[in-house]
């Protein structure tokens, strides 16, 4: 599961905050290469959004991609169609939920402007811009759920944050506490997340060296302009939320 961020100009409903509706785009087709190289195609969310409309299910709306606290599942998507600039959302967010009533007032202020989603490449492959640049074209996407989000995922950030949930379970162990397998078998599936990420991260921070180096005369490249490691950065954070999410399980118990 992979995630993209987008700057939206989010259109929240009038009157009081009972309302909870709002209105933006959360992905554009917008043909400048986000920070990984991606454009998104138009059509490219014409199959996922039929299998939801047959489904019957409700696109869910999250705070921040948070798929553990019930109360980050803020609201449901009521309308999603692709318009031409991009998958255009009509959102309703639960204004029982006291962390929806938040995040609405954070829209109507415009404290927050930013959507995301999150979803798995189906079809991709690379094309050439308009600018003769290539790009690498998401044609064909599975989504499972758009997220308000206050700023950028941050890598290095989200590190800390598995590190320090992992120093709580540590802590507790050797305080006695036991642990299931189950338990057990998520906190090793996190730490081979918590190594992609760190790997990923490398490989995207030898990249850039080779890139800087590439600008001296001196230097043959040894690769083409742009090449990249195997793991992609948004596949990373993927991960990083998927360690997250094993820690957090390890936490409950």
């Amino acid at each position: 599961m992979e995630h993209k961020l987008t700057t939206v100009r989010v259109k929240a409903g009038e009157g009081d905050l009972t309302e909870g509706r709002f209105q933006a785009h959360a992905a554009t087709f917008v043909r400048t290469p986000d920070a990984y190289g991606d454009v998104i195609a138009p059509g490219a969310f014409d199959a996922t959004l039929k299998e939801w409309a047959d489904s019957g299910d409700t696109i869910p709306i999250l705070w921040g991609h948070d798929m553990q606290d019930p109360f980050a599942n803020i609201g449901g998507v009521l309308t999603a169609e692709d318009d031409g600039t991009g998958l255009l959302i009509d959102g309703q967010l639960d204004m029982d939920n006291p962390t929806a009533v938040q995040v609405y007032r954070l829209i109507k202020g415009r404290r927050v402007t930013k959507m995301s989603f999150a979803f798995d490449v189906l079809d991709a492959g690379d094309v050439v811009l308009d600018d003769d640049t290539t790009a690498h074209e998401l044609r064909s996407l599975r989504l499972y759920e758009v997220s308000i989000v206050p700023i950028p995922a941050n890598p290095t950030a989200e590190i800390l944050t598995v590190k320090d949930a992992a120093d709580r379970v540590a802590a507790g162990v050797k305080a006695g506490r036991v642990l299931a397998q189950k338990h057990i078998d998520s906190l090793r599936s996190a730490q081979e997340a918590i190594g992609a990420v760190i790997e990923a991260a490398e490989a995207t921070t030898t990249d850039d060296s080779q890139e800087k180096a590439s600008a001296k005369p001196a230097v043959k490249p040894e690769e083409p302009h742009g090449a990249k490691g195997e793991d992609r950065p948004a596949e990373a954070s993927a991960r990083t939320l998927a360690a997250r999410a094993a820690l957090a399980a390890a936490q409950s118990i």
